[in-house]
């Protein structure tokens, strides 16, 4: 158990106002005099937010992505600060988090949605911060420049659920005893639809998730399940396990996060209501467990959990994974630019749900790669900027 007498734990959160920050917060509030909260960054389309998380938290220093915000993010707060109070230091631009990654707190949370998320992944590493990571596409974009930046093993500690209850369910046996990874997944807004009725779903329709409550672009992926090929390929770096040794399952009910199978025949589950507090707050506190985090599995209720096989046809993003990280270094970052530039056209009105799957698949095919042995984060840069540019070429075209 955590002793109190102990200094708490320093805490960057990048993406504050976002989903994953403001669940973090929630935490650090429930948890006084555990963790200090030290700098805060966000996109900058919520300025009064932040100012009031900074405010609250008493934190050193405020990012702000869009340079354009810094002024109105000052003013915030100044007016949530009162005359009496220490503003913090204000930085802006596209490199302000990854200044602030890189300052050295015990932990940094990064909640940045995309792979803009990279920058600040690798200051987190090289500052030799603990990275509680959910931000997966900056894994999945730099796969080996995150590896090679890794200081020792257990640097990277994951927040997505099902990476979380992998991370819990290994502790159970050695890394030669494990036989495969089982993600579950819950089959979105469309599970049972054939391919052509996912194909026509409209916005509204992929926004409604029935389980989890996340922001649109998350909850796109998850409706399309590009979302779980992005999981495929984080599972497959953050523990060195083959593609082809990651299974994944729909899990409807969204209990069981994931499992891990042993040698043995031995499964081992990780389960709890759906509630991101639980593995943000072991992102934070790991290898510790907080107190009472959230509530509870209700084992004096009836209930069934129920496991299906994914369709592959009518979902083929998790195919396209396996492929992207079987093609070369540069594949699996030109799987998720094309994603990232399919999904804001789909949700500005500009493609089809159907055009998603369709554009990330057909840029994939025109990528010529990088070498495993020989890629670079310029490398990476150029494959994300040439797949962003190819996917819209495509994309113009309906």
């Amino acid at each position: 158990m955590h002793d109190p007498a102990t200094a708490p734990r320093t805490l960057t959160i990048l993406g504050s106002t976002g989903s994953i920050g403001t669940q973090a917060i929630d935490v650090v509030r429930a948890h006084p005099g555990r963790f200090r909260v030290e700098a805060l960054s966000a996109g900058g389309g919520d300025v009064d937010l932040l100012a009031r998380q900074a405010t609250e938290l008493g934190v050193r220093a405020v990012a702000v992505a869009d340079a354009s915000r810094a002024g109105a993010l000052e003013q915030a707060l100044a007016g949530a600060v009162g005359t009496a109070g220490r503003l913090p230091e204000v930085l802006a631009g596209p490199d302000a988090a990854a200044e602030l990654a890189g300052r050295g707190s015990d932990v940094v949370l990064n909640g940045i949605t995309g792979s803009v998320g990279l920058g600040p992944t690798l200051a987190a590493l090289e500052g030799g911060s603990t990275l509680a990571l959910a931000n997966k596409e900056s894994l999945v974009a730099g796969g080996a420049l995150v590896r090679a930046a890794q200081r020792r093993p257990d640097q990277i500690v994951p927040v997505d659920s099902e990476h979380s209850a992998i991370a819990q369910c290994l502790r159970s046996g050695a890394g030669t005893e494990v036989r495969r990874l089982v993600l579950t997944a819950s089959g979105g807004p469309f599970r049972g639809w054939s391919a052509d009725a996912v194909k026509a779903a409209t916005v509204d329709q992929a926004l409604a998730h029935p389980t989890w409550a996340m922001g649109p672009v998350v909850t796109v992926n998850s409706a399309s399940l590009m979302n779980k090929g992005l999981e495929l390929i984080e599972a497959h770096l953050l523990f060195d396990v083959d593609v082809e040794d990651i299974t994944v399952v729909v899990h409807p009910q969204s209990v069981v996060h994931s499992m891990v199978e042993f040698v043995d025949g031995s499964t081992i589950a990780q389960a709890s209501p759906p509630d991101m507090r639980l593995p943000i707050a072991l992102g934070l506190s790991w290898p510790e467990r907080l107190d009472v985090v959230a509530p509870p599995c209700d084992w004096t209720q009836a209930a069934s959990w129920t496991f299906e096989p994914l369709d592959d046809a009518a979902f083929p993003a998790v195919r396209l994974a396996r492929e992207a990280v079987a093609a070369s270094a540069t594949h699996p970052a030109v799987y998720n630019a094309a994603n990232e530039q399919a999904v804001a056209a789909f949700l500005s009105g500009r493609a089809g749900f159907g055009d998603i799957v369709t554009t990330v698949e057909r840029v994939l095919a025109a990528h010529a790669g990088t070498p495993r042995d020989a890629v670079t984060l310029d490398d990476v840069s150029a494959a994300e900027e040439w797949a962003r540019a190819r996917a819209d070429e495509l994309l113009a075209r309906h």
